[in-house]
């Protein structure tokens, strides 16, 4: 598997990314999302059941399901419905997808339903979590103007395009979403989601080597906010709306 070379790479650039639009024919929405060596399954289902906490408020909800496929990494996963269980880390990640989706939407727009995003990672190398938010965007956004097409919403409930990026200091240097390879190497890691206007829906960052100052934070979101700005593109570009 190549990867970037961290000596001579552009360490603010994202990688080589493409989505794909309508990647299957049954789902309200949905792509193949393509970050470097990483693959991505994002589909939007629209369902008219909402949870018990939201019955007659009028407001909706979105929530995601995440998963790796058993030979999306060098060895194979075992799938979660032998385990009999749900692995905790993509119980934890599927939750930061919700939170991430939702930051970009006003649910009491979206009446008394449900969208569910679900994330099948088909190929792991570095930064599933953050390309199944951003490629769980564009699926929600197909999903919505579905129903808008439909008439289940009378009003678009997207108020900000919401993208995700990982981002590191590896070797000294702040670098910007990181392949597995370099995620191994990270003294920091740092997962960023972000709305289009800059403003931060979740960070969930470590020291994974060392502590890390106030100044390299800073240092890493502005580098989080550019490869972001740079996502955002990329989703308004496979849209139609640029």
């Amino acid at each position: 598997m190549e990867t970037r070379q961290i000596s001579w790479r552009d360490k603010l650039s994202i990688r080589p990314t493409r989505i794909h639009r309508n990647f299957l024919k049954d789902p309200e929405g949905s792509v193949l999302i393509e970050m470097g060596e990483t693959k991505v399954i994002c589909t939007a289902t629209v369902n008219d059941k909402i949870p018990n906490f939201l019955k007659g408020t009028g407001q909706g909800w979105i929530t995601a399901e995440y998963a790796l496929l058993p030979r999306s990494t060098p060895q194979r996963n075992i799938r979660e419905s032998r385990l009999g269980r749900l692995d905790s880390r993509s119980v934890e990640i599927s939750r930061m997808i919700g939170r991430a989706l939702r930051g970009g939407v006003d649910l009491t727009k979206l009446g008394e339903f449900t969208i569910i995003i679900d994330c099948d990672v088909i190929q792991a190398d570095g930064g599933t979590r953050t390309a199944s938010i951003t490629g769980g965007f564009c699926a929600l956004y197909d999903a919505i103007q579905f129903m808008l097409k439909r008439g289940l919403i009378k009003e678009n409930p997207i108020r900000e395009f919401v993208a995700a990026v990982s981002v590191g200091i590896v070797g000294g240097d702040i670098l910007l979403d990181l392949s597995y390879e370099e995620d191994v190497q990270a003294e920091v890691d740092l997962n960023v989601a972000m709305t289009e206007s800059g403003r931060i829906v979740e960070i969930q960052g470590t020291g994974e080597g060392r502590p890390f100052s106030r100044d390299e934070l800073n240092k890493m979101l502005d580098a989080a906010w550019h490869g972001i700005q740079q996502l955002i593109k990329i989703q308004k570009e496979t849209l139609g709306l640029l």
